[in-house]
């Protein structure tokens, strides 16, 4: 999958956790973007927007 138009984000909580966190891209047309921060060449996860979302609800379900 080609990534080169991604445009990623960290979430605004990742700055107290000594720089441990993922970033997101949305931007991508039927695609969810999910890399290691700490390595922006390394591999990624990819995820459908539905896939995404139903993770995202459960996740924030147990916090």
């Amino acid at each position: 999958m080609e990534l080169n138009d991604a445009r990623w984000r960290k979430s605004t909580r990742s700055s107290g956790n000594g720089g441990n966190c993922v970033e997101v891209a949305g931007n991508l047309p039927g695609v969810v973007a999910v890399r290691d921060s700490k390595d922006p060449d390394g591999p990624t996860l990819t995820f459908t927007p539905t896939a995404w979302h139903i993770f995202l609800a459960r996740i924030t379900d147990r916090a």
